[in-house]
């Protein structure tokens, strides 16, 4: 590690938001340092000020923000500088990747125009150098064939390849210091691991400071050199990640990382005996979806042939890689999108090939969280609106009746009822994801379609939604659907898991038979690429995946 003058140096620094004719703060006198070839990670319930603080630094926060202090990047003060001297360092200097990827990439344009011209921006290379150089960089980051990748649209990727195509924008100048604002969240657990070997062997070749922003305490171990932990814009502890970890001093910090779920560590979940003799909430048979041709872009068959049933009060947890087809069994299991084989049965009513009225009538029955929440909610409703609207949309409520509703919606997911009359951009990344959760649960569906619902979440506040979640689950029975790539997410809350792999079903079976006796290779794979909240164990995992 280096001991040269720091390459970010942040002194007495403070974020504060306008909102109702007051002053609230975000960050509350900051003081750290971060060296070439260091990565200090930032960690903190969701709300606490993370995000905000770093997005500070360039210059990145809303119009009704304010910063004060001292933030040098490489003896260069950042904070009252021009925006023009500012832009010069965005993207060269310092590179930001952002946490929700379908909203800080343009839509409009294909990923690789948007990392061309990232380049071009900063770098005098023709067309064709720096299309050569966006494809060796989406090859980097392992998106699944990466000239064909160049040519898609956001919209044309899954979740996890667009956060790999913004990793890949992120790099494109080599910075030298990176703000990864939860880079992993979107990631499945096996490139999960790639990327962070990504990141670190990025910093340890350019000699890059890293400023990692994570709820994931596996995360952390495996990439931090120190820590530092913020509650309610606070700096309550830092130190060195063997420090935190093994030796923690701050209730708050004890309290963090004794949420932190642990693969293989939950009780099991027994379903009664008579579930499974009712009929299913859910019912697939040979169903396969198939995305048609667009333009220069070829049919592909997302997924293939899948069967499987999920009975009143079940947690079916569905796992796999990014791009595996999770989500697209997910979306086509509520009629979002259309099959092209096989039957989908929801609450004993056949959804494939119905008409759009009938339709909309079964969709009463479900409810969906989706994996971006800021780019699912309208950013023109506060998010009260955006909660109510399915029950006024159904009849459920109106008037005082309707607010009542949504007050104790908000309860339900621990938001304050005064944020009811928020937008989405006023709220972190959990808080949003929260919203999405309290307007699924609106309507006490029978069928709740989860993807990746708690990608978003602190470890805290996860623990306590996944608490909220099973105790809302015990008392409504309703069936659910988990899509996630955290495998020890899945393990507190799943009875059945099913692993999906390139658009197939390679296994299903009961919680403990998948985890603990799995019998494809690929699950194995799976299972062990989990980062685990320690250090020295990750040190160990590491060593052994370079040797193997």
């Amino acid at each position: 590690m280096a001991t040269n003058e720091p390459v970010l140096k942040v002194e007495n620094y403070n974020v504060e938001f306008w909102v109702d004719g007051e002053w609230y703060p975000a960050a509350i006198d900051m003081n750290y340092e971060v060296a070439a070839g260091e990565v200090l990670a930032i960690v903190g319930e969701s709300g606490s000020g993370k995000s905000s603080s770093q997005m500070g630094l360039m210059s990145l926060l809303a119009s009704n923000a304010r910063t004060s202090g001292s933030v040098k990047v490489r003896g260069q003060e950042m904070v009252g500088v021009p925006q023009s001297q500012i832009r010069k360092y965005r993207g060269k200097e310092v590179a930001y990747i952002f946490q929700e990827p379908m909203t800080a990439l343009n839509p409009v344009y294909t990923i690789g125009f948007q990392i061309v011209e990232s380049l071009q921006t900063h770098f005098p290379l023709s067309n064709k150098a720096a299309k050569a150089k966006a494809i060796e960089l989406l090859t980097l980051v392992e998106i699944p064939n990466p000239e064909k990748s160049f040519n898609k649209y956001p919209h044309q990727l899954s979740g996890g390849q667009r956060q790999r195509a913004m990793i890949a924008q992120s790099l494109s100048c080599d910075p030298g210091l990176l703000i990864a604002d939860e880079p992993t969240t979107a990631l499945d657990v096996t490139v999960q691991a790639e990327i962070l070997d990504l990141m670190r062997n990025l910093k340890d070749k350019l000699n890059s400071a890293v400023v990692l922003i994570t709820h994931d305490m596996g995360v952390v171990a495996d990439l931090a050199d120190r820590i530092l932990v913020m509650k309610d814009g606070k700096t309550v502890e830092q130190g060195t990640s063997d420090q935190i970890f093994n030796n923690p001093q701050h209730p708050y910090t004890k309290a963090l990382l004794g949420s932190v779920p642990k693969l293989g560590h939950s009780a099991k979940r027994e379903l009664p005996a008579d579930a499974r003799t009712k009929q299913p909430v859910l019912k697939l048979e040979n169903v396969s979806v198939t995305y048609p041709k667009r333009g220069r872009v070829p049919a592909f068959t997302a997924a293939k042939d899948i069967s499987f049933e999920i009975f009143p009060g079940e947690i079916l947890g569905l796992v796999g890689e990014s791009g595996s087809g999770k989500t697209t069994v997910g979306r086509a299991a509520i009629g979002l999108l259309p099959t092209s084989s096989g039957t989908i049965s929801l609450v004993g009513e056949q959804i494939s090939y119905s008409d759009p009225k009938k339709l909309r009538s079964l969709r009463q029955h479900t409810g969906i969280v989706f994996q971006d929440p800021g780019s699912s909610l309208n950013p023109r409703l506060p998010i009260g609106e955006s909660i109510g609207e399915p029950l006024l949309l159904a009849g459920r409520g109106e008037g005082d009746a309707l607010n009542a509703m949504v007050e104790d919606l908000l309860d339900s997911v621990e938001l304050p009822r005064s944020y009811r009359n928020r937008y989405p951009h006023e709220l972190s990344g959990g808080q949003r994801q929260r919203v999405g959760i309290a307007r699924a649960l609106a309507l006490r569906p029978d069928l709740l379609i989860a993807d990746e619902p708690t990608s978003a979440l602190d470890v805290s506040v996860q623990a306590r939604f996944l608490e909220l979640l099973l105790d809302l689950q015990d008392q409504l029975k309703f069936a659910c659907l988990f899509i996630s790539h955290d495998l020890a997410v899945v393990d507190i809350l799943a009875h059945r898991i099913a692993v999906m792999q390139q658009g197939e079903l390679v296994e299903i079976g009961d919680r403990d038979q998948i985890l603990k006796n799995p019998q494809q290779e690929y699950t194995k794979r799976l299972i062990s690429a989990v980062p685990v909240p320690d250090p020295a164990e990750q040190r160990m995992r590491r060593e052994a995946r370079r040797a193997g």
